[in-house]
């Protein structure tokens, strides 16, 4: 995607001849140390300063290139993927600027409550919550939650427990059916 060595070569001033020359005896296994003393007729005499610089910015671009391909495959993966997206995504050359783009498409984390919602269960919480009012009638919250099972909640229990995961906490022992 991003011609890496190219863009090393204007951001730090150095021909880019001596970046490549550079980056490949790091790649040969060669230290910052190394290269400064014993090598600086390859690299046209950069110093050590200049040569970590080197070093950090390849490290950092590969990071940001490795992460742009992961975010693509995110985005294009949920049909999302267009030409003008792509194209800023592709040219982007700081970390925070690629996730400022990838968070509109970012999946959202799932919490406890979410899972609950997504089995049904809100209504059941609506109840409940409902239920500590002191103008409610009495109710069996066995007999409501019995309502809610199925293949994926499968004792009156989990529906207590998802219901109370959205947020309406159900006291142990209440004169509202429970314990």
């Amino acid at each position: 995607m991003l011609n890496i060595p190219q863009i090393i070569s204007t951001e730090l001033s150095v021909q880019i001849q001596n970046v490549k020359t550079a980056l490949e005896l790091f790649a040969e296994g060669a230290t910052i140390p190394f290269v400064a003393r014993y090598r600086k007729e390859r690299t046209g005499s950069l110093n050590e300063i200049e040569l970590r610089n080197i070093q950090e910015r390849f490290t950092y671009l590969e990071e940001l290139e490795s992460r742009k391909q992961v975010i693509l495959d995110a985005i294009a993966s949920q049909n999302k993927l267009n030409d003008d997206l792509k194209a800023q995504i592709v040219n982007c050359l700081q970390k925070n600027e690629l996730e400022d783009l990838y968070l509109p498409f970012k999946p959202k984390r799932r919490t406890r409550a979410t899972i609950a919602k997504e089995k049904g269960l809100n209504p059941l919480a609506e109840l409940i919550k409902n239920l500590n009012h002191p103008q409610a009638k009495s109710t069996s919250l066995e007999k409501e939650a019995e309502k809610y099972l199925s293949k994926e909640i499968t004792s009156v229990g989990d529906a207590l427990a998802g219901a109370g995961d959205q947020g309406f906490l159900i006291k142990i022992g209440s004169p509202f059916g429970v314990g």
